[in-house]
């Protein structure tokens, strides 16, 4: 299955938490705070949402930092994604 998102819309698959602390101290998965660090895997098309004119600035495979508590939780075939609007992604994270 594929997830198609629909006007402003993109779906990101969030990276995995860390499960050691610099300092080597491991941590257990309810005290891991999730990234807000993602990769984006579908875009939507843009237009015209809500009378308003949107372009998409972000594509596949960019890796971006979107705000923490924004979204939908999708989980499809084994694996979670999120859904959010363009305008929840706060960066493009650049290497």
């Amino acid at each position: 299955m594929k997830l198609v998102p629909l006007g402003d819309r993109v779906v990101l698959k969030q990276f995995e938490a860390e499960e050691t602390t610099k300092s080597g101290i491991i941590l257990t998965s309810k005290s891991q705070e999730k990234p807000q660090e993602a990769e984006v895997i579908a875009v939507g098309p843009g237009g015209m949402v809500d009378g308003k004119e949107v372009t998409m600035n972000v594509k596949a495979g960019d890796k971006v930092i979107y705000s923490k508590y924004s979204g939908n939780e999708v989980k499809l075939d084994d694996e979670e994604y999120i859904i959010v609007k363009q305008s929840d992604i706060l960066a493009i994270v650049e290497d």
